[in-house]
């Protein structure tokens, strides 16, 4: 038995921990989800042994966890997992008009939890009276890297902590460090990290954009001026050869030099109500913006002319079904692939576009509301090999395929409750919403609702 002890004793620490059970094999293999659209920003899932379709009796719930209030998507890094949420304070409750921006006291939570059984860790809290619409909780994904995760609150607390203790870094308060409104939807741009830079849209004259040093918080540089800065998230995207800072906010889509700030072009697109919401694409040359009310935008990019043309717009700047006729999303990033776009429009309608054109060719309910057209019905949209995972607002994650000619639906599987009752007063269906992206990592999906956050096994091998 001496040559097993000493065996044992050689065995790397890891190898150890995985003959206990203490580590999955599966995570050893995993990939991490450690921002908004996933590592590369992308939205799209690139991990291998991925079940085909779900079980008949539901995917396998790793664990669930309670949490507060949000609809901030959770980052997944390492045996990590961060979330932020919102607690109500005593005998407070939201308001019944979700327009209205009265005062709610409560508190404003950064939680990390154990992947292998989602324990509670850490939680970083602070104060935070809401005074915006839908004041549910927080927006933005957590943002992790290198052994720092980086929030930003509906209000406008931005923190840098920690990922091991949760302590306290770096913290900004945007509205009185840059003299500016809290926008009427809250802050929901999520922030974007580049080399040195944590890069965040904040607002006001000359600061819609704001670059800050990552490790300190000392802001860099500004650019920009708009009367409101929207709610889109910054995105680089590489353009002829160059880098450039996409800032899609109320008045127009610009871009810039990433290191410095400097405009580089810029193309007028106003908009109503401030809703430059969804993530902009880009696909060869061509870069696609949707709004709810005005509607679709592509844009004709070449890296040796100054500003870009507009290869289409919108017909009709209208969210009314019978008027439109391209792509008005409100908060959905659509998925660009072979040509076409696929994304969710006004009332619901999961629709494929042709992408040179803006032409039409299909359309369907079956994704979002499953009945009738209904305002504001989504589901978020992520690629994984030839195949795309819906999750839509009833708390379903659904295996489709998107192709020009159809919507195929594979499987579906019912992950979480809706909880919102924000929208109810404003739809037919007077049903609660699920309105938070997912994070896809370590062969699993991690979902929230108001109430909780789960995490479900998707990985093949736990399905014979």
């Amino acid at each position: 038995m001496n040559w097993l002890r000493a065996s044992v004793f050689r065995m790397p620490l890891l190898f150890l921990l995985i003959l206990s059970g203490s580590i999955s094999p599966s995570l050893l293999r995993a990939d991490d989800w450690p921002q908004w659209l996933g590592p590369n920003r992308d939205g799209i899932w690139r991990e291998k042994g991925i079940l085909a379709r779900f079980p008949e009796k539901g995917p396998k719930v790793r664990w669930r966890t309670t949490i507060g209030g949000g609809y901030a998507g959770p980052a997944v890094a390492g045996n990590r997992i961060y979330i932020t949420d919102r607690i109500l304070g005593p005998d407070v409750r939201n308001p019944d008009n979700p327009f209205g921006r009265r005062p709610v006291v409560g508190t404003e939570r950064v939680v990390c939890l154990n992947d292998q059984n989602g324990e509670i860790v850490w939680k970083h809290e602070y104060e935070c009276i809401y005074e915006i619409a839908y004041p549910a909780g927080p927006r933005t994904t957590p943002l992790v890297h290198e052994g720092k995760v980086y929030a930003l609150g509906a209000m406008g607390h931005l923190v840098c902590l920690d990922t091991a203790s949760g302590k306290v870094i770096w913290a900004k308060n945007l509205p009185k460090d840059f003299d500016i409104p809290v926008p009427i939807w809250g802050f929901a741009g999520h922030p974007l990290l580049d080399g040195d830079k944590l890069i965040c849209l904040v607002g006001g004259q000359g600061s819609v954009v704001v670059a800050f040093q990552k490790n300190t918080g000392k802001e860099l540089w500004r650019a920009l001026s708009a009367r409101e800065p929207g709610y889109c998230p910054p995105m680089i995207f590489a353009i002829g050869g160059k880098r450039h800072l996409v800032i899609w906010h109320p008045e127009a889509v610009t871009g810039l030099d990433p290191e410095t700030g400097k405009g580089y072009w810029t193309q007028p697109f106003p908009l109503r109500a401030g809703l430059s919401i969804p993530t902009p694409r880009l696909s060869g040359e061509y870069l696609f913006v949707t709004a709810f009310y005005n509607g679709p935008m592509m844009l004709k990019l070449d890296g040796e002319k100054p500003t870009p043309t507009v290869a289409w717009k919108g017909k009709m700047e209208s969210e009314q079904p019978r008027l439109t006729t391209g792509l008005h999303s409100i908060m959905a990033t659509p998925f660009i692939k072979d040509g076409h776009i696929y994304g969710v429009c006004s009332y619901g309608q999961l629709r494929c576009l042709k992408m040179k054109t803006g032409e039409r060719l299909w359309e369907t309910m079956k994704a979002t509301s499953g009945g009738p057209l209904e305002r504001w019905s989504n589901a978020f949209i992520v690629a994984h090999e030839d195949r795309f995972f819906l999750f839509n607002e009833k708390g379903d994650l659904i295996i489709a395929n998107l192709t020009p000619e159809d919507y195929e639906e594979i499987s579906r599987a019912h992950l979480l409750d809706a909880t919102n009752r924000m929208a109810a007063g404003q739809r037919q269906n007077k049903d609660s919403v699920l309105w938070s992206h997912p994070a896809f990592a370590h062969r699993s999906v991690y979902a929230r609702n108001d109430k909780e956050i789960v995490c479900i096994s998707l990985a093949r091998e736990e399905y014979p």
